[in-house]
């Protein structure tokens, strides 16, 4: 495995990279969300596609300069990335859901295909509320989108993943286990696994097929064809797992589903604490975080004796585990990610993790170093 953080301007670096050399991308792009609000000490956009025109655009989210402008809603910054990457190859970016609705139209208009949207539910969010007797101007933020595209195939699936080893979702890799269970195909939404999300899912139980086991009753015919008990009256034993001729849906034979609970076990769970953030970090500077006061948000603010400083102070760090998960589901076994928006290294750190090549590109310095210092913590082979 390799691994390596670029500090600076990914529109500087993407065109010194190799055609067709990365096989994944995996991405935190800037949200823009003060996008279109003049004035400011922000960058200058002279995209005319934008909301500001050629006007100057603010700073962005927290008062970060990285969050003004709005490179990530430029074709030509999603094209340079498609220009490195191979045929078929995949590529998630997380969106605002203010803005992005911008974000997958540029990268659609670069060229990518896309293919789904996911959403990643969360309880820790809190309203960026401006409150007063009339009522307040914004909603608690409790999902985010995820864009998930590909790259167009060399062919057909089949010939793109025999040639490149790219063009399809690593489906078996990333099911959802439940107890015993092979696991159930992954779905697009995924989740924190936070007692504010897993209350909104309702109980549920598992695939059931409580049928008659005479061949000619209507009780044996649905959507999906003749259904029939199986061995011992287990449902879908008799339903075989095919890669082509559309069972795919089935259960695994022998692969009972008789279980019950919440539905968000149907669903990726992905967890983050203070020592997934600040990993590898612990001798780097504290720096203040910013939290909620509780007037915004009752319940999830800091109380005052708490610790409110990092040594991982970016302010968007996503969950290893999360991008563990994404980097899994899209890209070839030992390939190569990229990340051109690389952050605090979150994308690397789970890249090594799961086995994969890992290269980032980061405009800030402070934040490729706080990356380098964490993927290398992962990864002490690499110092």
């Amino acid at each position: 495995m390799s691994a390596k953080v670029i500090a600076g301007n990914c529109l500087d670096v993407l065109p010194t990279l190799a055609e067709c050399s990365v096989d994944a991308v995996v991405t935190d792009p800037p949200y823009h969300l003060t996008t279109g609000k003049r004035g400011g000490t922000g960058v200058a956009s002279d995209n005319p596609n934008s909301p500001a025109g050629r006007s100057r655009i603010g700073t962005g989210f927290m008062g970060k300069a990285w969050d003004g402008g709005d490179v990530a809603f430029r074709p030509e910054t999603w094209a340079q990335i498609m220009r490195v990457a191979k045929p078929g190859a995949y590529l998630v970016a997380f969106g605002g859901t203010r803005t992005h609705h911008r974000l997958m139209v540029a990268i659609e208009d670069a060229g990518w295909e896309i293919r789904d949207a996911l959403g990643w539910l969360f309880g820790s969010g809190f309203p960026k509320s401006h409150n007063g007797p009339w009522g307040g101007t914004a909603l608690k933020p409790a999902w985010e989108p995820i864009i998930l595209a590909r790259k167009p195939l060399a062919g057909t699936v089949e010939a793109t993943v025999a040639k490149f080893g790219t063009g399809a979702l690593n489906i078996d890799d990333s099911r959802i286990g439940v107890g015993a269970d092979v696991g159930r195909w992954p779905a697009n939404i995924l989740h924190d696994g936070s007692d504010d999300v897993l209350s909104v899912f309702p109980e549920s139980d598992g695939q059931l097929c409580d049928i008659s086991t005479d061949p000619t009753s209507r009780r044996n015919q649905n959507v999906y064809g003749n259904l029939r008990r199986g061995r011992d009256g287990e449902p879908s034993a008799e339903r075989r797992y095919t890669e082509e001729g559309g069972a795919n849906f089935a259960a695994l034979p022998g692969a009972r589903r008789g279980d019950s609970g919440s539905a968000a076990r149907f669903f990726y769970c992905a967890k983050a604490d203070r020592t997934d953030r600040n990993a590898g970090t612990e001798q780097m500077p504290k720096r203040p975080l910013n939290w909620s006061s509780g007037a915004q948000s009752p319940g999830t603010f800091q109380s005052e004796n708490a610790d409110r400083s990092a040594s991982n102070h970016h302010p968007t760090v996503k969950p290893t585990e999360l991008m563990r998960y994404l980097c899994r589901l899209i890209a070839p076994a030992g390939g190569l990610i990229l990340d051109p928006f690389a952050g605090s290294g979150s994308t690397g750190k789970a890249a090594l993790l799961e086995g994969f090549d890992f290269l980032g590109i980061e405009l800030d310095p402070e934040y490729a170093a706080i990356a380098q210092a964490r993927i290398y913590a992962t990864a002490p082979l690499f110092a």
